[in-house]
């Protein structure tokens, strides 16, 4: 269990401590010493504790900067140190999440999307098995160029056609053999096909592959002629298959931030990148949106469920952690309560699409009630 040793190792010193106030038997020496015994083989078996008096968060690079406007307001109540939020995205705080439980290991991972059930094996097999999950908010992925760039209207049959490993020519599954954005689609320029895609690791990605490169191969005909030649094939296959991008230099994957892509695009004002609509929001006087399927991205059309590439944001807490760690389970309350992630709170003013009301009362029970994924 849990920083078991601690009971243990608290009887001993009060046990010990007797020994200074006067004659003790014989019979509670040997208690004494079987509790020592009992401390020490506990603690060897147990997750460290070393009084760490800090939430640690870390995961999605979407969530990060609404983690960080928790973490801030939250420190600035006073009654606990603000938590450590890092990024590094959605799979690599999912993965950090599920080494283990211990004062070494993280309380809270961040995600822009759910967690996986091969994620949650991992955990089982870690020792992490009351997991949380509460959602707090929706985001939508959109599709920028550089601020001076000329407009874009995007469909999902475009975008996997630029950037799919494999599209449809005169029938025919063949290599990608689109050189310019005009090849693609006659009203766009001629620039070389160049774009900055959120790497494997981060949700943005696994949300991209979904809702535009999976709904892109349906629609331009690919995902018909790869069931076609793979009769076999399981429905999860083909979306795999669907998902594999170019690895020609069109497409590049970022590993790091939307910083890093942002940067890109300043370094190449003739390419595309991929972000999240808060991220975007920000940096509205270095970025050109584009519109997705004739609806352009907002905080009102993806509340509304018009914009097609939008997703929940979750973050996912060790309840074991709860009740060890000084302020956590204040810090979950906090951080889904009204006047945060409410519509008049400072993550909306942020950027982020607020739960409909009865989606936020419904977040608001489950982190007080602390209620476990089934």
């Amino acid at each position: 269990m849990l920083y078991q040793g601690l009971g243990a190792a608290a009887r001993l010193a009060r046990a010990l401590r007797g020994t200074l106030e006067g004659e003790i038997s014989v019979k509670t020496k040997v208690q004494v010493l079987a509790i020592g015994a009992l401390a020490a083989a506990v603690c060897v078996s147990s997750p460290a504790f070393a009084g760490r008096d800090q939430v640690k968060v870390a995961g999605s690079s979407t969530v990060l900067p609404f983690a960080t406007i928790v973490a801030e307001q939250f420190g600035k109540q006073g009654k606990f140190k603000a938590p450590i939020v890092e990024g590094g995205g959605s799979g690599a705080g999912i993965k950090q999440f599920c080494t283990g439980l211990g004062d070494d290991k993280i309380d809270i991972a961040d995600s822009s999307r759910s967690i996986k059930t091969e994620e949650r094996a991992d955990c089982e097999k870690a020792g992490v098995k009351d997991i949380v999950e509460v959602k707090f908010g929706y985001d939508g992925i959109v599709f920028a160029s550089d601020a001076k760039s000329p407009a874009f209207e995007y469909t999902t049959k475009d975008l996997f056609n630029a950037l799919a490993l494999q599209v449809v020519k005169d029938g025919k599954l063949v290599d990608n053999p689109n050189k310019t954005l005009k090849d693609v689609n006659a009203a766009w320029p001629a620039w070389s096909v160049m774009a900055f895609v959120p790497g494997e690791k981060h949700g943005t990605r696994e949300v991209f592959e979904t809702k535009v490169l999976q709904a892109g191969c349906k629609a331009s005909g690919a995902r018909a002629l790869i069931e076609a030649a793979n009769k076999d094939a399981k429905p999860a296959d083909v979306d795999k298959l669907c998902s594999k991008m170019r690895k020609d230099g069109a497409s590049v994957d970022i590993d790091g931030d939307y910083s890093e892509t942002l940067a890109r695009l300043a370094s190449n004002k003739q390419s595309i990148g991929v972000f999240g609509l808060s991220f975007y929001e920000s940096n509205t006087d270095k970025l050109r949106v584009g519109a997705v399927e004739g609806v352009k991205p907002s905080v009102e059309t993806v509340a509304a469920g018009k914009y097609p590439v939008s997703r929940p944001l979750f973050f996912y807490v060790k309840k074991a952690h709860v009740g060890v760690i000084p302020g956590l389970k204040e810090y979950v309350n906090f951080f889904v309560s009204a006047k945060i992630a409410g519509p008049k709170g400072p993550l909306v003013k942020a950027g982020l699409v607020p739960l409909p009301a009865a989606e936020l009362t419904a977040a608001e029970g489950v982190a007080k009630d602390l209620t476990v994924m089934k």
